[in-house]
């Protein structure tokens, strides 16, 4: 991804860098954004963040990553011995009216890094955009490896 290809909005979704539009899930941003104090939130439609996004079961309510060295690249883990718990929320074309659902879920889980939306991908935030951007990595990097280890496969 390329600066030209991002979008900043100010908090009532309003463009204020970049050309486009906001995306129809801004709401969904400024909601994070507000909860966590983000300075920057990312939003991924990945292969692997999509494909474990529905692999875990739906009555578990979401995907723990565990004891993986790359955890350190989270902010504020010190310790590959740590488990991540990454909520799945299910998909809607009405994040305006799933905002009070968003803002439970980030109040319960404090501690999380991201969240994955289920059959969609995956949303993480940082301090700026490039503390965002290292979250990016370190969960999609994760994410593959989680893939790989229970044996699923994609055909580019």
């Amino acid at each position: 991804m390329s600066a030209s290809e991002i979008v900043e909005i100010d908090e009532h979704g309003k463009v204020v860098a970049g050309s486009g539009r906001p995306s129809a899930e801004a709401s969904l941003h400024l909601t994070i954004a507000k909860a966590r104090g983000a300075g920057a939130v990312l939003h991924t439609h990945s292969i692997w963040s999509t494909i474990l996004s529905d692999a875990a079961p739906s009555t578990e309510g979401g995907l723990a990553i565990e004891g993986y060295e790359m955890l350190k690249g989270l902010e504020g883990v010190p310790t590959h011995d740590h488990r991540e718990w990454l909520p799945i929320l299910d998909n809607t074309q009405d994040w305006r009216a799933a905002v009070p659902r968003v803002e439970a879920m980030l109040a319960e889980r404090p501690d999380a890094h991201g969240f994955l939306i289920r059959r969609h991908g995956l949303y993480t935030w940082g301090r700026d955009l490039a503390e965002a951007k290292r979250q990016v990595e370190i969960l999609e990097f994760l994410f593959e490896v989680m893939g790989r280890k229970r044996g699923m496969t994609w055909q580019p």
